[in-house]
C-alpha cells in the first residue's frame, strides 16, 4: 500500500510541475503552442506543379525535392512555422494532380505571401538531338521538346551553385563570370555516366524554359561540377547563383489558389476551441464523478494529469495545434475515460461477486485490460490511415487523436489504478464500499 501511496505522491508532484510548465511557458511566451493557419490567421497558396517533362516513377521524388526547396526559400524570409507539403487531388477529367500547399502564418498579405515563393528558378537540363541544331544562348524556345530530349540529371540533383572567375585555361574568356553547379552523391554519378555516354553531344542548361548555357560535352565528367558560361555580368551571374541556392525548382509550378485567414477570425476560432475543450471536459468530469462517486474522481485527477502530459508533448514535439486538431483533443479526453469506465464496470461486477474492493480494483483492471488494448489498437488504426492518406486538416486530427490515444492508455490503465490502489481501502460492506459502486446503486 505504501508503495502505491508514495508512486501517487510523485505523479501528483509531476503532474503539478509540468502543469505549472505549460501554463508559464504559454504566458510568458517562452515555449508557445504552434497554432495552425486557421487558429493564427495568415496565408494558405494552393499551386498545381507540371509533370508532364518527368517520368512517373520520378513524381514521387520530385515533388519532394519541390517541397524541401520551396520550405528552404519560404525559412529565409523569417516566417514563424511555415507548413509546406505536397498532394495528390484528383480533377474533372480523372487525372491525378500534383499540387504543393504553403502555408504562412501572421501573413495577411496575399501579394507579399505570393513574392515570398517567387519566381524561384527551374533548372532544366537537356541533350541536344542528333542532327538538330543548338539554339541562341538566351532566347525562349517554343520547341524545346523538339530540339532535346530530357537528360537523367535534373534540377533536384544540384547540391549548391557558386559564383567563379573563368580562364582561358577553363575555356573561357579572362576574367568571365560562370555559375559553377555541384551536384550531390546521386547527381554526381548520374551526370559522370551522362557525360562517358554523350561525347560530342550537346547538353543544353535551361532556366524557366530559356537556354542559358549550350556547351559541348567533350569527355567524361566525373567531378560532379557543371559550368555555366554565357553572357553574364558578375551581378546577373551573382544573382543567379543566389537563385540558385534559395532553391531552383525541380518542376515548374503555377499558382491556382489563394485563401486568407484573418487573425481576428484566428482569435475567435481559438476561443470558440477554448471554450469547447473546457465544456467537454468539465461535462465529462461531472459525470464520472456522479455515476462512479470515488473511482470517478480519482479518475478525473487522472485525467487532468492526461491534459497536461497531452499539453506538454504538444509543446515538446511540437505538435501544430488547428481547429480539427483541437476536435481530435477533445474527443481523445473522451477515449481517456473510455477505458475507466470499463474497468469501473468490471470492478462493479466483482463487488457484486463478493469480492472486497482491493480485490475488485485487482481483478476489475486484470479483467478489462483485454478490452481496452483492443480498443486502443483499433483506434491507433484509424488515425495511421486517416494520417497517411488523409490531407492537411485530417493530418492534424489524426496526429492529435493518435497522440491522445496513447497517453490515455498509460493514464488509465497505470494513474487511476495507482490512485486507487493507494487509497488502501479493502471494505466489504458499509460507506466505503458505496463509494466503489456506481450509479443509483446503494450496494
Amino acid at each position: 500500500m505504501w508503495k502505491y501511496r508514495e508512486t501517487a505522491l510523485v505523479i501528483l508532484i509531476l503532474g503539478g510541475l509540468l502543469g505549472w510548465y505549460v501554463y508559464h511557458s504559454q504566458v510568458t511566451g517562452s515555449h508557445k503552442f504552434h497554432l495552425g493557419l486557421d487558429l493564427s490567421g495568415g496565408t494558405q497558396l494552393v499551386y498545381k506543379a507540371d509533370i508532364n517533362a518527368i517520368g512517373s516513377a520520378n513524381v514521387a521524388d520530385s515533388m519532394n525535392a519541390l517541397r524541401d526547396t520551396i520550405e528552404r526559400r519560404v525559412n529565409i524570409f523569417g516566417v514563424a512555422e511555415p507548413l509546406v507539403q505536397t498532394e495528390t487531388g484528383g480533377t474533372l477529367a480523372g487525372e491525378s494532380q500534383q499540387r504543393l500547399i504553403v502555408e504562412l502564418p501572421g501573413v495577411t498579405d496575399t501579394e507579399k505571401a505570393i513574392a515570398m515563393i517567387g519566381a524561384t528558378p527551374v533548372l532544366e537540363f537537356r541533350l541536344l538531338k542528333p542532327g538538330k541544331t543548338a539554339p541562341v544562348e538566351g532566347q525562349p524556345l517554343k520547341n524545346a521538346d523538339e530540339l532535346f530530349d530530357p537528360a537523367t540529371v535534373t534540377g533536384k540533383n544540384v547540391e549548391r551553385a557558386e559564383l567563379q572567375f573563368g580562364s582561358v585555361k577553363q575555356g573561357g574568356l579572362p576574367n568571365e563570370p560562370m555559375v559553377v553547379l555541384h551536384f550531390n552523391p546521386e547527381g554526381t554519378t548520374l551526370f559522370a555516366a551522362l557525360t562517358k555516354n554523350n561525347v560530342g553531344r550537346v547538353f543544353g542548361i535551361f532556366l524557366d524554359g530559356v537556354p542559358i548555357s549550350t556547351p559541348v560535352i567533350r569527355e567524361e565528367i566525373p567531378s560532379g561540377t557543371a559550368v555555366i558560361s554565357g553572357a553574364f555580368t558578375p551581378d546577373s551571374a551573382r544573382e543567379l547563383v543566389r537563385n540558385l541556392n534559395y532553391g531552383a525548382l525541380p518542376v515548374p509550378i503555377e499558382l491556382i489558389n489563394t485563401e486568407t485567414v484573418g487573425g481576428t477570425l484566428g482569435g475567435e476560432a481559438v476561443k470558440d476551441g477554448l471554450l469547447a475543450s473546457l465544456y467537454g471536459i468539465g461535462a465529462v468530469i461531472l459525470f464520472m464523478i456522479l455515476w462512479y462517486r470515488l473511482p470517478g474522481l480519482l479518475a478525473s485527477l487522472a485525467l487532468m494529469i492526461y491534459i497536461i502530459l497531452s499539453l506538454a508533448i504538444f509543446k515538446f514535439l511540437p505538435v501544430t495545434l488547428t481547429a480539427a486538431g483541437i476536435a481530435g483533443f477533445i474527443l481523445s479526453v473522451g477515449m481517456a475515460v473510455d477505458a475507466n469506465i470499463l474497468i469501473f464496470e468490471r470492478m462493479k461486477e466483482e463487488l457484486k461477486a463478493g469480492k472486497n474492493t482491493r480485490d475488485a480494483i485487482h481483478d476489475g483492471f486484470a479483467r478489462a485490460w483485454l478490452s481496452i488494448r483492443d480498443s486502443n489498437i483499433s483506434s491507433m488504426i484509424t488515425a495511421v490511415i486517416l494520417f497517411w492518406l488523409g490531407t492537411s486538416l485530417i493530418k492534424g486530427f489524426a496526429l492529435v487523436f493518435g497522440l491522445g490515444v496513447l497517453v490515455s492508455m498509460l493514464t488509465a490503465i497505470s494513474i487511476s489504478r495507482t490512485f486507487l490502489l493507494s487509497l488502501g481501502i479493502a471494505a466489504e460492506k458499509g460507506f466505503s464500499r458505496w463509494l466503489f459502486t456506481s450509479g443509483i446503486s446503494r450496494s
